[in-house]
């Protein structure tokens, strides 16, 4: 451990370290004798040359929040500057493991005497109001609720997951943890929400426990320069003569430019987009010369904030500011562009520059370079890759026509339309997603800089066409990657998209749907119970045996311990009887609180519905959260040692994650088991438009061996009756050609009869504007000639979806089984 530095002499920069005074103690008596034996006198207030954590605040962009981003405020209380060179704040999550990621944003430069210092973190998709500029920025998705802040002398991910590790940790200078996270000092700070941060008193004192330094309430960030939210943006009234350089020299020709952080002045060019609402206003200008490189762009941002830039479409202007690589995420592009600007409108009225046309064939078909890692210093070449199209074209005017919608609007006004109207379509009129060497480049988000109150968003489906001409200028975003903000906006015409039903079973047929139902929970709107009930009676004709997916506990995300899901399930059956439909059971098993992932408080797991006219459930008692399925050899052959089950749930390829629910069914004198499954989600993987290249998917490894854990199931049961009728099924969270299915399917005794579909049929979810399969129904080999296989196009292609997932259902073909087994 380094020893502290001494407070230093007055005007003079320190750069102190301090040890740390407190670890968490799990009672207050603990607490006192360990503060007496190994630490001392707990000091009234902060060290005058240490510098703190101020406030912490991870509501962002979230549901009712006036903020858009999450941020991190460090203060001083000495009377001169403190260097924080080489520093860094770190994040943990509340319940960190062993494995955790700890999330690093590194700081560069000085906080004031007596003052602060703003580390802005990600944004969330809501928010009325901009930070003021930040003095550090990262892409840490902090918690609104609980969580670890750690201020850290160095860059290098530190290696505590405790308290005490944390404390005894030389370069750890400061922890907060907020909303009972097991990482902090003393008590935690209060439980926070999306409209409330967690904050230092003005004094800044530190007495070494969260509870007693900090208080909830509305976030007030506060950046080096004294500038609080909406401050500080730039404004009009800069430069009169124009400067050395011009839009392509910013630009260059890489994804970064060779001018980040700098000032630049007197950038000439000519308005061509204003974004006047929200918290991320500004305006796009272009230059309509050039200097006729295709790898440099002509177009540039300047970021305004929350304030509306006063400039309209045709204005000429000279503008100043500092240059910004502005990195929406982790792992994203990043966005160049100007920001604390200023500028000049030299005259009005001028003609915008001439817009490149997105048609068939200008996009290159191979999406990005194959390189290995970080792209942003390649130089582009945009004739050869999709993602350097776009980085070549970023900020300039695009536009394309008469173009067909392949994703539905989503909530956030968006859609995805193709400029490649040929390429992978599928029979509904989407785009297909069928290998990882084919993203269909030619996919491109809309979004509109028109005011919704006088051109509403239109509400689109796969089909439909986007008539006519859609123009604007060339944006990025970590939803989706690159995109076109409309300032022309082609006419809806829809395309008359039906949802179509499966078909019905016939007598002799045991029917299995698996149906992903997307977080219900027990305190729901009635009308989502009564969307699903019409879903499930109407259009996969009330399968015999139901597996579902997100299931969530009685009182949804209220985080209070609940974990029982009999309220959701009884609402949802009765609702499906209410539709004439049968009167359903239901199997399920409740999970340890917040051990299977999802949204904090909800408690999702996987549930079977069974109609008991039709099916009958084989239960075999003393399944519980934690108890191993094991299959045993019976009177009829194979047997479960509990049922319903859950599939090795101590396996760490199951933390944070669904544990697979096992039922064994009896219908039409057959024994059916049935595997219901909810992998690990690919919300960890780099983005298909993301910096890395090719991304590096690091779900993939957990989703591996849970599959792995799946097929070994799979494996004893057969081994026991090698002729079983069994079904693996659910939201395997990957695609028919990934490595989790191929376990499953190729390695594994299980077998896809997705892939008996026509190629330009095999989805059931649409993401990014690519058509794919995340849901699956498989059957082991010797049953595969008997089954019979569809997917009710319900939900994914449609605008009013009540799930993002179609459901599919398995008809098992009794007839020509193997003969009964023996009473």
């Amino acid at each position: 451990m380094s020893p502290p530095l001494l407070p230093s002499t007055p005007g003079e920069n320190v750069s102190p370290t301090r040890p740390r005074r407190l670890i968490a103690p799990t009672s207050a008596a603990a607490a006192a004798v360990l503060l007496a034996a190994a630490l001392g006198p707990v000091p009234a207030a902060a060290d005058t040359g240490t510098p703190v954590i101020a406030e912490v605040y991870g509501g962002g962009g979230n549901s009712g929040a006036t903020l858009r981003h999450d941020f991190v405020e460090l203060g001083n209380a000495a009377g001169a500057p403190v260097t924080v060179d080489g520093w860094s704040v770190q994040y943990l999550p509340a319940s960190p493991k062993p494995t955790t990621n700890v999330q690093v944003t590194p700081l560069a430069g000085e906080i004031p005497a007596g003052g602060r210092y703003l580390v802005r973190q990600a944004a969330g998709t809501g928010g009325e109001v901009d930070l003021p500029a930040p003095d550090a920025a990262g892409s840490t998705n902090m918690s609104a609720t609980a969580g670890t802040v750690l201020l850290v002398s160095g860059t290098e991910p530190v290696e505590c997951r405790t308290a005490a590790d944390c404390a005894a940790d030389g370069s750890v200078v400061d922890i907060v943890g907020y909303g009972g996270a097991e990482v902090r000092e003393g008590e935690s700070a209060p439980r926070l929400s999306n409209t409330t941060a967690a904050a230092r008193g003005d004094d800044l004192a530190d007495t070494g426990d969260n509870a007693a330094d900090f208080t909830a309430g509305g976030p007030t960030p506060v950046n080096a320069a004294g500038e609080g939210p909406g401050e500080g943006p730039g404004e009009p009234g800069g430069p009169g003569e124009p400067g050395d350089l011009r839009i392509h020299d910013i630009q260059g020709v890489t994804r970064v430019s060779p001018h980040a952080g700098d000032t630049v002045s007197g950038v000439p060019g000519v308005v061509t987009a204003v974004n006047a609402f929200g918290s991320a206003q500004g305006f796009w200008f272009q230059d309509p010369e050039g200097d006729g490189d295709p790898r440099t762009s002509e177009g540039l941002f300047v970021f305004t904030g929350s304030t509306a830039p006063g400039v309209a479409p045709g204005d000429e202007v000279l503008v100043s500011g500092r240059v910004d690589e502005y990195r929406p995420a982790s792992g994203t592009q990043t966005i160049t562009q100007l920001d604390r600007a200023q500028w000049t409108v030299l005259s009005t009225g001028n003609a915008i520059p001439e817009s490149v046309v997105l048609e068939a064939g200008v996009i290159p078909a191979e999406y990005a370079p194959d390189h290995g890692g970080d792209i942003s210093g390649l130089e582009l070449a945009p004739d050869t890759y999709a993602l350097d199209f776009w980085a070549a074209h970023e900020h300039m005017m695009v536009r394309f026509e008469d173009a067909p919608v392949i994703a539905p609007t989503d909530p956030y006004h968006a859609f995805w339309v193709a400029v490649e109207p040929g390429h992978n379509r599928t029979a509904n009129g989407g785009v297909a997603y069928g290998s990882y060497d084919d993203p269909n480049a030619g996919r491109v988000k809309v979004e509109s800089l028109l005011d919704r109150d006088v051109h509403p968003f239109p509400r689109v489906d796969v089909g439909d066409t986007l008539a006519g001409v859609t123009e604007g200028p060339v944006y990025y975003s970590r939803f989706g990657g690159y995109l076109v903000r409309a300032t022309t906006l082609g006419e809806h015409v829809p395309g008359g998209l039906e949802r179509t039903p499966v078909r019905g079973t016939e007598r002799y047929e045991v029917s299995i749907a698996t149906y992903n139902v997307e977080n219900l929970g027990g305190q729901d709107d009635q009308a989502e119970y009564d969307a699903l009930a019409t879903g499930i009676v109407e259009y996969l004709d009330a399968p015999d045996i139901i597996g579902l997916e997100e299931i969530q506990d009685d009182n949804g995300e209220v985080d209070d311990g609940t974990v029982d899901a009999g309220v959701t399930l009884d609402r949802l059956t009765a609702a499906i009887e209410a539709q004439g439909g049968p009167a359903y059971e239901w199997r399920q098993i409740s999970p340890e609180d917040k051990q299977d992932g999802g949204a904090p408080g909800g408690n999702i797991r996987n549930a079977f519905l069974f109609d008991p006219a039709r099916v009958q459930f084989v239960d075999r008692p003393g399944g519980d959260a934690t108890t191993a399925v094991e299959v045993v050899r019976g009177s009829r052959g194979a047997e479960l040692s509990v049922s319903p089950g859950r599939i090795e749930p101590a396996d760490p390829a199951w933390d944070d994650s669904r544990k697979p629910l096992v039922g064994h069914f009896r219908a039409l004198n057959r024994d059916i088991y049935v595997v219901t499954n909810h992998f690990n989600s690919k919300g960890g993987d780099q983005a298909l438009h993301g910096v890395v290249q090719p991304p590096v998917r690091t779900s993939e490894q957990q989703r591996n061996a849970q599959a792995e854990l799946v097929a070994g199931f799979a494996d004893e049961l057969l081994a026991v009756d090698p002729d079983a009728n069994l079904v693996v099924m659910g939201d395997l969270n990957d695609f028919q050609f990934s490595r989790t299915l191929e376990i499953l399917t190729g390695d594994g005794p299980l077998y896809n009869p997705m892939t008996d579909l026509p190629a330009p049929e095999r989805y059931n979810y649409v993401f990014d504007g690519n058509s794919q399969a995340l849901d699956h129904i498989l059957v082991n080999r010797e049953i595969a000639g008997r089954v019979d296989y569809g997917i009710a196009r319900i939900n994914s292609e449609f605008h009013d979806q009540v799930s993002d997932h179609d459901p599919q259902v398995l008809w098992l073909d009794t007839r020509r089984s193997t003969p009964p087994g023996r009473s």
